[in-house]
Parts: structure tokens; C-alpha cells; sequence
């Protein structure tokens, strides 16, 4: 399984909430499988965005395009940090 991880900061968590939300059919359409949604225990505004890919080339060419650059803007996210992951193992305890 494919992932990316991206930490950031936004101007208001309920109006970027809004604008990822109506982002799902775009995200669904470039490869995003699953997603959750994390913010920092005492910054309601340093959001986590943990996600499943079809391919990490797939993540990157929507998270790297000028269509998303645009959004991202928009959505008032302030620098975000990606990180692109392979699964080596998981398990339930």
C-alpha cells in the first residue's frame, strides 16, 4: 500500500474542511483510496492529512499540480509538509 502523510497549518479548520471536502470526486478520480483526518491535541488549526494511494506517482502528480497549488491557496493552507510512504507491514494488537 502506497501513503502520503501531509502536516499543516491552516487560516480556519472549518473553511478548509469545506473546501477538502468538496475536493473528494478530484482527490477519488487522481488515486486517493482512503483518508483520515487528524488535527494537533492544542492547535485545532495544525491538521494531519494521512491518505492511501494507488501509486505514489499518482499522489504526487495531484498533490504537485498547479490545479492543487491553486486550491491549497485557497483553502488558506500555509506550507504544507509531504511525505510519501510505502507500507512495510501492518498488524492489530
Amino acid at each position: 500500500m502506497k501513503y502520503v502523510l501531509i502536516i499543516h497549518e491552516v487560516e480556519d479548520y472549518e473553511a478548509w474542511k469545506k473546501v477538502f471536502d468538496n475536493a473528494a470526486d478530484i482527490r477519488k478520480e487522481a488515486g486517493e483510496i482512503a483518508y483520515q483526518v487528524l488535527k494537533y491535541e492544542n492547535n485545532p488549526n495544525k491538521i494531519v492529512h494521512f491518505s492511501s494511494w494507488t501509486s505514489i506517482e499518482d499522489a504526487k502528480r495531484f498533490f504537485e499540480s498547479p490545479k492543487l497549488v491553486k486550491i491549497r491557496q485557497e483553502a488558506g493552507v500555509k506550507s504544507p509538509d509531504f511525505i510519501y510512504l510505502d507500507q512495510l507491514e501492518s498488524g492489530t494488537l
